[in-house]
């Protein structure tokens, strides 16, 4: 019993004592972000300047002006590899890829600037989902079926019950998270050309607003000439509301249109 008490002590005294030290390493690992962005800022901070970036953004605009398929090509590569991996940042590369790639605000109309956005980010979001599902498949099937084994017994049962028409309505209003989806659905029997063309439609709505919201940011020099007025404008705001309201009606439009079926 002696010695129980000494374990049970032992115990006791560790489980005292480790919020303490936690909170230091948590406070000792947000000094050095803080001493590291301060340095980098220090360093480079001239650079880091509206007046700075709208001249690297001007150079970078020229580049992509006379490199189309070079600059196309490599954003296009990048984001099927960040969606492959299930890095995080897809949305914010949307958004920046829509700001990006509009065409120009004085020669088309608004609804048309976003049209090379929407078109590399659409295609390259279901290739980079569908590298997911194939690694999923073929790679790391064991792993994503001890993980997520409860989801994929329920995929495959809303599977069988609704069909394609089940994935559709996952990449409408994304109930779980997008590299979930890709990674459950490679472990169900559906064909990778069935995924690829339903994604393809489900996600281009979602996209579409996205892109389209990135595409309504003003570029760095009229930011740096005209301040926050430059970002507080009329469209900005009705994206960002959009942005929130979206998923809220499709998902009571689904919810509708489930109903119908079902009776």
């Amino acid at each position: 019993m002696a010695g129980t008490d000494s374990v049970s002590d032992t115990v006791t005294s560790t489980t005292a004592v480790s919020p303490g030290r936690f909170s230091v390493q948590k406070v000792v690992f947000l000094l050095l972000i803080i001493a590291a962005f301060s340095g980098l800022w220090w360093q480079f901070g001239d650079n880091l300047s509206l007046e700075s970036l709208a001249v690297r953004e001007a150079a970078f605009r020229e580049f992509q002006r006379t490199n189309p398929v070079l600059t196309y090509g490599v954003a296009f590569v990048i984001y099927v590899v960040a969606t492959g991996l299930s890095l995080p940042g897809a949305t914010v590369l949307s958004i920046a890829y829509g700001w990006f790639f509009r065409l120009s605000l004085d020669e088309y109309p608004w609804y048309v600037q976003f049209l090379p956005g929407l078109i590399l980010v659409s295609f390259a979001s279901t290739s980079g989902a569908s590298l997911a599902f194939l690694m999923s498949r073929y790679l790391f099937r064991d792993a994503i079926a001890a993980r997520f084994g409860e989801r994929l017994a329920r995929f495959n049962q809303e599977l069988e019950r609704e069909g394609a028409f089940y994935l559709f309505t996952m990449r409408l209003i994304p109930a779980f998270p997008f590299f979930v989806i890709n990674a459950v659905m490679g472990l169900t029997p559906i064909r990778l050309v069935t995924f690829w063309w339903v994604s393809q439609i489900g996600m281009l709505p979602g996209t579409m607003l996205i892109v389209w919201t990135g595409s309504r940011f003003p570029d760095v020099d009229t930011l740096a000439k005209q301040g926050a007025t430059g970002v507080l404008t009329w469209d900005i705001a009705l994206a960002f509301i959009l942005l929130g309201v979206f998923p809220l009606a499709v998902r009571k439009a689904m919810a509708k249109f489930k109903a119908m079926k079902d009776h």
